[in-house]
């Protein structure tokens, strides 16, 4: 049996950001009591949690602070029944620069944040992983039990994550559940991903600067995703400890996301490889494609919108916002 989130306090960190945004709006939709933890700067930007109607933004807490403080995020889940935990440093490019800087927000943000739930006794937190734990596949579709091999400092500061939330689970009985998303894409996203890259450059043209059009991933709709958190969150028991997938089982490669796109614009977009874009040989992760099953056997979750629905999604609303896109910059 599920429970209802309705009238339930839930603690969201990083719920400015991409996903984190729409979590937020479904949580609300379901009719929790939301705190969400922004990350503290001095210009009080609160990120896409902006994008939210009035009604939604008038019903969440926003608290601005930061995951690397223990003490401001026993604060936060003080009096919380349920915790997803998002906040993280996500950027694969900038962890080639800045390793220290994702061991700080990614595995210690993770600590701060299982310790600080072990001593205020949450019913469940739904920490969040990352198929790039994965590295290129081994054999296909990527179930739970494929072996993590991490081909960057990024996917290594998240298999650390993800070990040390188990072992809270398996140490201290901590309930937690592990939520392994593929490439999840969808409005708000910014052009450190390829998706709104390749949408925003082909909305100001015809000529596309990218990286390697090869590797094979899985997409998956944001709203889809924020689904997958919340019947994670509210599912039985039986997830406690476990790893769940979200993705669709359908692998595409970044060239045919290139090809839907153009189809979508009406454009013959020529693509020239840009070398800044390209990851180290051996950190390229060439191939993923996910199986769920596990996850709609304990949850009844599975996806909604196919890629080229999403698609026309994303486009018509970073066509929208295009003041929010540099179609000429590469966004580490």
């Amino acid at each position: 049996m599920t429970t209802s989130l309705a009238g339930k306090r839930v603690l969201i960190t990083g719920a400015g950001g991409f996903i984190g945004s729409h979590l937020t709006e479904q949580a609300v939709a379901a009719g929790a009591k939301v705190r969400a933890i922004v990350h503290y700067n001095g210009r009080g930007d609160l990120g896409h949690l902006t994008q939210l109607d009035a009604a939604a933004r008038d019903a969440v807490e926003i608290v601005s602070s930061d995951v690397r403080d223990r003490t401001a995020m026993k604060q936060a889940v003080e009096g919380c029944d349920v915790v997803l935990h998002l906040a993280a440093l996500i950027g694969i490019p900038y962890s080639y620069r800045a390793p220290q800087s994702s061991v700080d927000v990614n595995i210690v943000g993770t600590l701060n944040i299982l310790e600080a739930c072990r001593d205020v006794g949450v019913a469940r937190l739904v920490h969040t992983s990352t198929s790039e734990t994965y590295g290129t596949a081994q054999y296909v579709p990527i179930d739970e039990k494929h072996p993590l091999h991490a081909q960057s400092p990024y996917a290594a500061t998240k298999v650390a994550a993800d070990q040390l939330a188990y072992s809270y689970f398996a140490s201290f009985q901590t309930p937690v559940v592990i939520v392994r998303p593929f490439n999840t894409y969808g409005p708000r996203q910014s052009m450190r991903a390829v998706i709104p890259t390749i949408i925003a450059q082909a909305l100001a043209g015809d000529q596309l600067k990218l990286g390697s059009l090869t590797p094979v991933r899985d997409f998956l709709y944001v709203k889809d995703t924020a689904r997958g958190f919340l019947a994670a969150a509210t599912a039985n028991e039986s997830v406690l400890g476990e790893v769940l997938n979200l993705g669709t089982g359908v692998g595409v490669t970044i060239g045919d996301v290139v090809d839907r796109v153009g189809k979508r614009l009406n454009k013959q977009l020529k693509v020239t490889t840009n070398d800044d874009r390209l990851r180290p040989e051996k950190s390229e992760v060439l191939q993923l494609l996910c199986s769920a099953e596990k996850t709609k056997r304990l949850t009844g979750w599975e996806p909604k919108v196919d890629l080229d629905a999403g698609l026309a999604e994303t486009i018509a609303w970073i066509d929208q916002h295009r003041d929010k896109y540099r179609a000429g910059e590469y966004a580490v």
